[in-house]
């Protein structure tokens, strides 16, 4: 298997209506042009954790049936940029290098933490009146995850003070988001007994678990490594590119960011509902 379990591609309908809208908003950014800076970046990021919430709410069936389309995978990453980059266009004149409600990252940040209370919120009131919710395991993981990558952040910045002070706030999501993801997917697999849906992220866990290791460090250990070691290499890969067009830059690292703070906000979501 090559895609992610779960992986599905919705009917034709909506995927027109998806490309449409998308053509839509993409064009009127391309034909607005706003700057790109790294407090736009992190402005995102709500709206990462509002698209993974997205896809929980869809996967324990808490949308009407007429839109629950637009939000299976891998649909809910177009229809979450649909919203996010429409707010993005329509505020693009406003500055971008600034944290104010009148600025294009404050806008974003602001609405996208709005989404996250009424989709999270949604989604935990479903999953609380259905079964209760299990909180502890998800804490541990996030607590766990914020310790680590604040680590490794101070690492980079001792250690290559260039590369942190070059990306910034933009290099310190992408090493956040890859440790949540890595940390959430040891907790569901060690902790809580879920699997691995990726094929490449299940063929490192396998390889793990055959080590002499896993009875004192579990399986999914090598898998945490490895996440927070990309990131390290990806943040220090594309500094250069950061100082040489900061637009596409930031741009690689909002995307980066996302492959791995959604996944991440995902598995915590889920684990609390479903856990």
């Amino acid at each position: 298997m090559v895609l992610p379990d779960g992986f599905s591609i919705p009917p034709l309908p909506v995927l027109l209506v998806l490309f449409v809208a998308l053509a839509i908003v993409g064009g009127a950014l391309y034909r607005r042009k706003p700057p790109v800076t790294r407090h736009l970046v992190v402005a995102f990021a709500p709206w990462m954790v509002v698209g993974s919430s997205l896809y929980v709410l869809y996967q324990i069936e808490g949308l009407p049936s007429a839109i629950a389309p637009l939000f299976s995978s891998p649909t809910v990453y177009g229809s979450t940029f649909i919203i996010a980059g429409a707010i993005w266009a329509v505020s693009a004149d406003r500055p971008a290098d600034e944290w104010s409600l009148r600025s294009t990252p404050g806008i974003l940040a602001a609405t996208g933490q709005l989404g996250i209370v009424l989709v999270a919120g949604t989604t935990l009131a479903i999953g609380g009146s259905e079964g209760g919710l299990m909180l502890f395991w998800p804490a541990v993981g996030l607590l766990i995850t914020c310790v680590l990558a604040a680590l490794v952040w101070a690492g980079i910045r001792v250690g290559l003070p260039d590369i942190a002070t070059t990306t910034g706030s933009a290099g310190a999501l992408v090493v956040f988001g890859h440790t949540l993801d890595g940390v959430s997917t040891a907790v569901g697999i060690d902790a809580l007994g879920f699997g691995e849906q990726t094929p490449l992220s299940r063929a490192i866990i396998e390889f793990a678990a055959a080590l002499p290791t896993a009875d004192l460090f579990g399986t999914v250990w090598l898998f945490v490594l490895v996440k927070v070691a990309l990131a390290t290499v990806v943040v220090a890969f594309l500094a250069e590119t950061v100082r040489e067009s900061p637009r596409e830059g930031y741009l690689l690292l909002a995307l980066i960011a996302a492959v791995g703070l959604g996944p991440g906000a995902h598995n915590l979501l889920l684990f609390t509902v479903l856990g």
